[in-house]
This record gives structure tokens, C-alpha cells and sequence, in this order.
């Protein structure tokens, strides 16, 4: 009986233990952490271009958390400063990921900010990327006559010719493809994260 009793005590003070360093601590040093001046809140388009996001799985191949200097190439691949947790004020759930299929997307807006190419990409990644494995997705998109699609005032992707569809058609993003590009746009944490040094 004496054994059980300093088994489970043990056991319980490993818990409590274990619970205070990995949840009460981090929870403490985070739990007022203001979002930095040049961080904006998402706009409604923006949200539901994260739920796009989400939906299609893009946290699988792709973390937005890049590391610092000392951990990882990660500013030398031209991905930026490593990530705070205020930059992260925003996001629920958080997408940091955990695996690297694909390049980190935490930047991608200063990397890449071009609407259209962003479009062009989603339709067809190798068109941009040669090599690239990442999945199409055409689902995103309708493939429409072109006086159709001017007429009621839809603007095609420009795509290079070799991806384009048949003659006289055009590809044409739904609003989820638009949504999920000014998700990605938003995606530019370029502010500086500490105060300016003092002048001499």
C-alpha cells in the first residue's frame, strides 16, 4: 500500500510539474502581449479567404512561422525576420504548421504581391513554378467564353499561353479563389517588431 501511495504521488507531481512548464509558464509570458503597431486585424474578405485556406489543407505544406538566424535558414530563403507571438494576435486557430512542402507563407505578400500571379499560381502551379508539386486547383475557378465573362464584367486570369484553355475561352476565379488570394496578400508581417533604438 505504502508503494502505491508514493507511486501516485510521484505520478501527480510529474503532472503538475509537467502542467506548470508547459502551460501555466508559456500562458504567463503571453497572456498580454499586444499585437505590434503594423499589424491590421483581418477584413471580412480576408477571413473567408482563411477559411478557404483551411478548408484546402495549405497548412500541410506550408508553416507561416519563420525561424530565427540561429535555427534555420529561413531569412537567408528570403522569408523574413523570425515571427513573435504578436504577430499571431489575429489568427484562430493559429496556422503556424509543421511541415515545409512548401515554402513558408508567412511573408508571402512582400515576397510575391501580385494578385494575378497568385490566381495564375492557384490555377496552375507549374505554369509559375516549374516543378512544383504543389496541387492544382481548378475547382476554385470557371472556365467561361470570353464575351461571356466581359459582358458580365468578369475579370479572366492571365495565364501563359501554353495553360490557357481552348480558343475564345478564358479562366475566370470564383469568390473563394479571390478571397483565398487576399487571404494570402494579407499575409506581410514586413513591420518592425521593436521600438527604434535611441539616438545618441
Amino acid at each position: 500500500m505504502d508503494n502505491e501511495v508514493k507511486l501516485v504521488s510521484g505520478a501527480m507531481v510529474a503532472l503538475a510539474v509537467a502542467t506548470a512548464a508547459l502551460v501555466v509558464m508559456p500562458y504567463m509570458e503571453v497572456r498580454d502581449i499586444q499585437p505590434p503597431p503594423g499589424l491590421k486585424p483581418y477584413t471580412s474578405a480576408e477571413l473567408r479567404g482563411r477559411g478557404v485556406y483551411i478548408a484546402n489543407g495549405c497548412v500541410y505544406c506550408h508553416s507561416q512561422q519563420p525561424r530565427d538566424r540561429n535555427f534555420g535558414p529561413d531569412f537567408e530563403r528570403g522569408w523574413g525576420r523570425a515571427s513573435v507571438p504578436g504577430d499571431y494576435i489575429y489568427d484562430k486557430p493559429h496556422l503556424l504548421g509543421s511541415m515545409r512542402t512548401g515554402p513558408d507563407l508567412f511573408n508571402i505578400a512582400s515576397r510575391q504581391p501580385s494578385k494575378d500571379w497568385h490566381l495564375g499560381h492557384l490555377y496552375q502551379p507549374r505554369a509559375y513554378v516549374p516543378g512544383s508539386i504543389m496541387p492544382s486547383y481548378p475547382f476554385l475557378f470557371t472556365v467561361k467564353d470570353a464575351k461571356e465573362a466581359e459582358k458580365e464584367g468578369e475579370q479572366p486570369v492571365s495565364l501563359p499561353p501554353a495553360y490557357g484553355p481552348n480558343v475564345g475561352q478564358v479562366v475566370v476565379p470564383t469568390p473563394e479563389a479571390l478571397d483565398l488570394v487576399k487571404y494570402l496578400l494579407a499575409l506581410n508581417h514586413t513591420y518592425p517588431v521593436l521600438p527604434p533604438a535611441p539616438k545618441p
